[in-house]
């Protein structure tokens, strides 16, 4: 049997005498010296911007802060304060994970649901620019998504933002090690608060937590305080507060994962790029930047089976292959939403969740079960076709696909 996921965080084992220097120190959390340390490490090995990161205990959690932070913050600069009376709004991708409509929930706006960009399935920046001509100041935030861990242009909406006056939070959950097009890890050098997240199904996998970073530090100052109650001063709320903050052992995890992460990330990028060169048929994500943080294989299945997903998901497991489906239904079509939500055009989001499919990939796959789940899914697809020669009679030579790019043909 093939997974479809296999998380993999560090080894609590080998963790012994680190995590007995946690116990004989009496400080298990509030920001203590092993969570400082991997904030430290992070930023300095990752970014190097002159930024600065915060931990949380959760990705969601992340987005909740960051979204109240900069909204209370655009609306004290307002001269006129914003009429409460009226409806909210949080402008997002509906092909998205439903933290952060979840997130927006909590932080009292409704979500407003625009469509996404056919070939890199991110927030589609025409869709975007309607539902902004169209709900103007009723705005409050915009929550671009980083769709599977691939970049986004962070530079745009830094303009977008200035030239609308409406704050942006970038959900970045799967990014982590993804780089940029001047192979920078994504978020470097970026003013905006961006949320990743350190779940055990992630790439970087601790088990549970979240990071945020910006180069703007007063931002991180902020939401820190608000991670801690809103204490300002000691013991004393002076801002909106909650307790975000990461444990010890959480961040002794993360400072573990951080030591081989490189060599995650490239072996996962590696097992992408094979998937892509013994699928050439299928149509895959366009990727930005130069490298995606896969957490694992999305890929679209052919038109002709629309509205059947679910037969060749139940087709693969049979042959011994876990499958999924994300983000399918995406957010706008899930019950909560439908209540709660406002959603524009949609037509790209529709087409693109009803036949998207995610492959598994996990740390220890090989070039090999890459080929038994591709000669799986082939199967499935040509099965009223004549037979193939099997992918894995193609498989390239020790070392990845040479050459290959990573980018989608235009066709």
């Amino acid at each position: 049997m093939v997974p479809f996921l296999r998380p993999r965080p560090p080894s609590l084992r080998d963790l012994g005498d680190e995590l007995g220097s946690i116990e004989r120190s009496g400080i298990f959390t509030n920001y203590g010296p092993v969570n400082t340390r991997f904030e430290t490490a992070l930023q300095d090995g990752l970014f190097a911007d002159g930024g600065a990161c915060v931990t949380v205990c959760n990705a969601t959690i992340g987005l909740m802060m960051a979204i109240r932070a900069v909204v209370e913050r655009a609306d004290a600069g307002r001269a006129l304060q914003p009429d409460r009376s009226t409806r909210r709004y949080a402008l997002m991708p509906s092909f998205t994970f439903a933290a952060a409509a979840m997130a927006a929930d909590w932080a009292g706006l409704t979500p407003l649901f625009c469509d996404i960009d056919e070939h890199d399935w991110a927030s589609s920046a025409e869709a975007e620019d309607a539902m902004i001509g169209r709900h103007g100041e009723n705005i409050a935030v915009i929550v671009p998504y980083a769709t599977f861990g691939n970049c986004i242009d962070l530079d745009r909406y830094e303009r977008l933002s200035a030239r609308t006056g409406i704050p942006v939070v970038i959900d970045a959950a799967a990014s982590l090690g993804s780089l940029d097009g001047f192979g920078r890890a994504f978020a470097a050098g970026c003013t905006l608060p961006v949320v990743f997240s350190m779940h055990a199904t992630k790439t970087f996998s601790t088990g549970e937590g979240g990071v945020i970073h910006s180069t703007d530090l007063e931002l991180i100052r902020t939401l820190r305080i608000m991670g801690n109650f809103g204490f300002g001063i000691p013991r004393s709320a002076t801002i909106p507060g909650l307790n975000s903050k990461l444990s010890e052992v959480g961040a002794l995890l993360a400072l573990s994962r951080l030591r081989d992460f490189e060599a995650v990330v490239a072996h996962r990028d590696n097992l992408a790029r094979l998937y892509r060169a013994l699928l050439p048929d299928l149509v895959f994500q366009e990727i930005r930047g130069t490298r995606c943080a896969y957490q694992f294989m999305p890929v679209l299945l052919p038109a002709r089976f629309d509205g059947r997903r679910d037969e060749v998901i139940a087709e693969l497991l049979a042959r011994g292959v876990g499958a999924a489906a994300y983000f399918a239904p995406h957010v706008a079509e899930q019950p909560f939403f439908l209540a709660r939500g406002v959603a524009g055009d949609l037509s790209v989001t529709e087409r693109i969740s009803r036949r998207v499919l995610s492959l598994p990939l996990w740390d220890e796959m090989t070039d090999g079960i890459v080929a038994t789940v591709c000669d799986a899914l082939l199967a499935v697809c040509r099965r009223d076709r004549p037979a193939e020669e099997p992918v894995a009679a193609r498989l390239p030579p020790p070392g990845g696909v040479a050459g290959w790019s990573g980018q989608v043909p235009a066709s």
